[in-house]
């Protein structure tokens, strides 16, 4: 491994390292943490368990080709890494589209909050941001299985659908239709719900005093920012997918890859955890706590 190809594996380690790092810790606060069990922080502490699982599906990979100096993969793989991925991507429009409707309700219907979002009602809203990627995008998964390849190379660092669709020897427009259709299916409901929600909060503030707006606009911008951090990955991603982009200079090809599978997950957890007061008061109280253990001296140094 030569130096630069040395430099850019240490670069993604540290990244991976960190994602998981921020993930857990999040997560573990929230868990840990009683007064943290309601419904918004739960849902925050599924983003971070999609952010840990849409990481594992592509950094642990390049790592590995990055340090045996390959850019191989089976098809197997690539297959299995298409699957992770791209319910990666719905899962994680999916638990926005419910923080969306958590917002809508405890801003517009904040008398019935509690009965509307019930910690039953909670746990089916997070069951099935879970199971409806994985089991909806399984369906269509088995299209691509039936295909025969004639190329073998793939013009991204890792494995997508479109991206392996087009090696194949056989007119892959029919898959590519389906494709379409079922992006359609996976993404538009819960697009309609993150508008929905935000045009009747924005409604609602419109009529609010300025006290109310400030803390309606305090409660949403995390969800904002994770909208936005989402988007722009997923333009990026689309943009690449199904343009030519090679008249774009080629780091910026690369940067354009890997924001939707590491910015995410790196940058979610820090926009939750430090601007939402309740979580950040929690995670402060327990490294304060630790540094005040390690800091005691022991007791028999004076004995």
């Amino acid at each position: 491994m030569d130096y630069k190809m040395f430099l850019i594996f240490h670069i993604f380690f540290i990244l991976y390292i960190g994602i998981v790092a921020e993930n857990v810790i999040l997560i573990m606060v929230i868990y840990t943490e009683k007064t943290l069990h309601q419904p918004m922080y739960f849902l925050v502490c599924n983003l971070a368990a999609n952010g840990l699982y849409g990481s594992t599906a592509l950094l642990p990979a390049v790592l590995r080709n990055l340090a045996w100096s390959s850019s191989e993969i089976s098809l197997a793989s690539c297959q299995t890494q298409i699957y992770f991925i791209h319910t990666y991507a719905v899962v994680e429009l999916t638990i926005i589209g419910v923080m969306s409707y958590d917002r809508y309700v405890a801003i517009c219907h904040p008398l019935r909050y509690h009965t509307i979002m019930s910690m039953t009602n909670v746990y089916k809203l997070i069951a099935f941001s879970w199971l409806y990627p994985l089991v909806a995008f399984l369906i269509f998964y088995i299209l691509p299985l039936q295909l025969k390849y004639c190329m073998n190379i793939i013009d991204k660092l890792y494995c997508i659908h479109y991206s392996l669709v087009k090696l194949s020897c056989t007119n892959p427009s029919v898959v590519n239709i389906v494709g379409l259709i079922c992006l359609v299916l996976y993404t538009f409901p819960q697009l309609v719900m993150i508008m929905y929600s935000y045009a009747y909060i924005l409604r609602i503030c419109a009529s609010s005093s300025k006290e109310s707006k400030l803390k309606a606009l305090r409660t949403c911008i995390p969800h904002l920012f994770a909208i936005i951090n989402y988007c722009v990955g997923y333009f990026f991603e689309i943009l690449q997918s199904r343009f030519d982009t090679n008249h774009i200079p080629y780091r910026a090809q690369v940067f354009m890859s890997l924001y939707f599978l590491i910015f995410p997950p790196i940058l979610n957890p820090a926009i939750y955890g430090l601007s939402i007061k309740a979580i950040r008061v929690k995670l402060f109280k327990r490294f304060d706590n630790k540094n005040r253990i390690l800091s005691v001296k022991d007791p028999r140094l004076f004995i």
